[in-house]
């Protein structure tokens, strides 16, 4: 719960140092308060009425977590300081707690004002200098209790952790640590806290410390400080605890109370300040344009492996999962015609969802295919076609190493499945790159070096998983296989990216042109020596089979491939011009031999519906065919010397025929041999996912500047005096109470002489708002003013204005 101390209420004082959370940022300038809702958006949905408001909802607890999410590793210890100090903390207090007994650290120095105005510009501390006070839901966030310690190790005090013991034993143990006795609890632990923070009679007590004793203290000094303790302890923990420098806090749990552990780490809140951002480290120079070639390079196989993939898919795209998502089989079949492991396939087929190119079909067996962008991608030059990649892999919230991983439940994640988006990932990638711009070109660091930075930046709280962490480290290894850097340094094209310019104009010049040949050799390959024109490379993947990729593509030809080709209508003398005209080297006797063979054994067989029948001018085939043992289950029989009829039907039959080494050709009713092409599908017009949100946007600055002027106008509104009109205000600044005729008269009276008065209204909906008014018109039930609350002229009904007061003077 937040006090009305704290957030405060009422009207505001004139001077003096402020009481309460509201009044402070009463007393901030409009650009302060603009930078606070800025700073924390959450605070804006809705407007607050007014400052007190503002102030409560900032020390509200979900409001705190979020803005203490959002501070660096400095800031985020200085305030973890400020929650084990008194309350409220001198700035000399906090300094020492920074920097211990030891002198003074320059960077601390440096760095804690700066610090101390984080803090406060984000209404997490309020206070003068001499008052430094933690909004107390950021102080019960971060104060350690009698179970639980605070980040910096420290425990509880003396007094939380005697809360509750009897005044017999708390008498019992300033007597043994030489203190005289008090004549109640109070003042009782207020001497032990004393002799706790007095560092020469601490160290007088510790130098009579039993051998054991100081090892014990020194072991939970640095946190955690808490331990256990049997029901006969030793003779050194004896002493410890008749002293209170072991307090209980519950049967064989004892605690170092804070003031103890405090002197033991000679005065220091944290075991190593971090008031400096650390510099990445180290830094790996290379030649921009080596970088911009590796990156151009990976450019191209990213366009590759999308292209590929989405060609695989668009003819027979995999299932849909009940759930949503791709099923395990089918990531490894995506990535066995990728040839590459099966995250970097989970990564690929998730670019081409978050850039809008793939998706579900929508039908009753639901599948992944392409969507009609996609062939919008393709008719655009690869450097566009990349652009439209790294822009969709820079603003989504997709996760593709997500995938495989089990959630908090215990489910399995499945790749382009509804659980994958992370809101801070773009936030994290868009931070990461910015650390590489941050050098100069051709610079690369480690990876752990970049997240030690991210960690100074936005630390994680707690001692679970660190996703942020994992988020930057997987952002590194994508903006790799993207080609967005190279060898580890940003290259150009991604620093176009970064900084929102176009990045195609930078990659164009740095890729290869496509070529329109290939070298055939006499192994039966054909080597593309760098990517090649698209019409040119899709003919040649139906002709051959891929073999290898890289800077150059390999080709192997194979019966099967030729035949490939053959059943989508070409002949061999079509493959061998096709071959003649597009390789730079003379076509090798043993490829035209092949194509020639598996031609002239092409379509002997014609397979048709009977079920299916299988016809061949040759009756020695179908003789060898029948007596042959692999033919028994297509269930073949003789109708006539050149005619077999089967009981399978023609796809199965053609698939046995193909497997027993034979090439058939499949015929139509009229005999014509029917060319075999895939159908190639396609989604309804699908739109890309949209990012998830990571909380509210960040509010641009004329939002911001209404959101000021509505809550300084309703600011006065709330605590502005008025003159009563009537039935006096209910007390505490509830809405006014006036008559009809009285509200008629007073809005006549202030038209004539321009006053501003304060109104309680209630709208159509039935809320109940305070507006300070000027109005200029009253007619026809309605009155015409100027509202100093909306900033803007609104017209009222009269008969929604529950009451009226005019401002005092001093407020007119």
């Amino acid at each position: 719960m937040t006090s009305s101390r704290e957030t405060g209420s009422g009207g505001g004082r004139t001077g003096g140092a402020p009481r309460t959370l509201a009044e402070e940022l009463r007393a901030r300038s409009d650009d302060a308060l603009a930078g606070l809702l800025r700073a924390r958006p959450d605070l804006l949905n809705p407007v607050p009425g007014d400052l007190t408001q503002l102030a409560t909802r900032a020390a509200t607890r979900a409001s705190a977590v979020r803005a203490l999410d959002r501070l660096d590793r400095f800031a985020l210890q200085v305030a973890e300081a400020l929650a084990v100090a008194p309350d409220p903390c001198p700035y000399g207090t906090l300094a020492g707690l920074m920097t211990g007994d030891e002198p003074e650290d320059p960077r601390i120095a440096r760095e804690l004002p700066r610090a101390v105005a984080e803090l406060r510009g984000q209404a997490l501390v309020w206070g003068g200098d001499d008052r430094l006070r933690l909004v107390r839901t950021v102080r019960e966030l971060l104060a350690p209790s009698a179970t639980r310690p605070s980040a910096t190790g420290l425990g509880p005090s003396v007094a939380e952790a005697t809360a509750g013991m009897s005044p017999g034993r708390l008498q019992q143990i300033i007597e043994a640590a030489g203190l005289p006795a008090t004549h109640d609890p109070v003042t009782a632990v207020a001497a032990l806290t004393g002799l706790f923070e007095d560092r020469a009679r601490m160290a007088a007590l510790l130098a009579a410390a039993p051998e054991g004793a100081r090892g014990v203290l020194e072991r939970l000094a640095w946190g955690p400080p808490y331990g256990t303790v049997t029901a006969d302890p030793a003779p050194h923990l004896r002493w410890l605890l008749d002293r209170g420098l072991l307090l209980p806090t519950g049967p064989g749990n004892v605690v170092l109370p804070r003031e103890a552990a405090l002197h033991l780490r000679a005065g220091r809140a944290h075991r190593a300040p971090e008031p400096e951002a650390p510099e990445p480290a180290p830094v790996t120079a290379y030649a921009p344009e080596s970088v911009d070639a590796a990156a151009a390079g990976q450019a191209l196989a990213a366009l590759a492996a999308v292209e590929e993939l989405l060609a695989d898919w668009e003819t027979a795209g995999p299932l849909v999962l009940r759930a949503g998502g791709l099923s395990v089989r089918d990531l490894k079949r995506a990535a066995t015609v990728l040839d590459v492991p099966g995250p970097v396939a989970a990564f690929w087929a998730e670019l081409a969802y978050a850039a809008g190119l793939l998706a579900s079909d929508g039908d009753v067996d639901e599948r992944y295919v392409p969507t009609p962008a996609y062939d919008e991608w393709l008719d655009l030059p690869p450097a566009e076609r990349w652009a439209w990649l790294a822009t969709a892999w820079l603003a989504t919230t997709r996760t593709p190493a997500l995938a495989g991983t089990r959630d908090a439940k215990g489910r399995t994640l499945s790749a382009l499945g509804p659980d994958l988006d992370r809101a801070p990932a773009p936030e994290v990638r868009r931070r990461a790159l910015a650390l590489l711009a941050g050098l100069p070109a051709g610079s690369a660091v480690p990876a752990d070096a970049l997240l030690a930075r991210l960690a100074w930046e936005r630390p994680p709280r707690g001692t679970g998983d660190d996703l942020r962490a994992r988020l930057a480290r997987w952002a590194l290894t994508e903006a790799e296989l993207l080609g967005v850097t190279g060898r580890g340094a940003l290259s150009a094209p991604g620093r176009a990216l970064l900084a929102g310019e176009p990045p195609a104009p930078v990659l164009a010049p740095l890729l290869p042109e496509p070529l329109d040949h290939v070298l055939v050799q006499a192994d039966l390959t054909a080597v593309a020596p760098g990517p090649l024109h698209r019409p040119l490379a899709q003919r040649l993947a139906v002709l051959a089979d891929i073999e290898s990729k890289g800077g150059a593509t390999v080709y192997r030809f194979t019966p099967e491939s030729v035949r490939r080709a053959l059943d989508a209508g070409q002949s061999a003398s079509d493959l061998i011009a096709f071959l003649t005209e597009h390789s730079r080297t003379p076509l090798p006797q043993p490829l035209g031999y092949l194509i020639e063979d598996v031609a002239r054994r092409h379509g002997r067989l014609r397979v048709g519906a009977a079920s299916s029948y299988l016809r061949c001018d040759d009756e020695a085939v179908l003789a060898e065919l029948l007596a042959d043992r692999r033919s028994a289950p297509l269930r073949l029989r003789r109708l006539a010397p050149t005619v077999l009829a089967s009981q399978t039907a023609p796809d199965e039959l053609l698939d046995g025929l193909r497997a027993m080494g034979y090439a058939p050709a499949a015929e139509s009713a009229e005999g014509d041999v029917l060319i075999t092409r895939a159908d190639v599908h396609r989604t309804p017009p699908r739109t890309p996912p949209a990012p998830v949100p990571e909380g509210p946007p960040e509010p641009d600055d004329t939002l911001l500047g209404a959101a000021v002027r509505a809550v300084r106008a309703g600011d006065l509104a709330a605590t502005a005096e008025r003159r009563p009109v009537g039935t006096p205000a209910p007390a505490g600044g509830g809405l006014p109470r006036t008559t009809s005729a009285e509200t008629l008269a007073t809005m006549q009276a202030a038209v004539l002489t321009g006053a501003v008065v304060w109104i309680g209204y209630v709208n159509a909906d039935g809320a109940a708002s305070q507006r300070v008014i000027a109005p200029v018109r009253v007619e026809g039930g309605f009155v015409t003013a100027y509202d100093h609350t909306a900033d803007e002229v609104r017209t009222y009904p009269l008969h929604r204005i529950t009451g009226v007061a005019e401002l005092a003077d001093e407020h007119a």
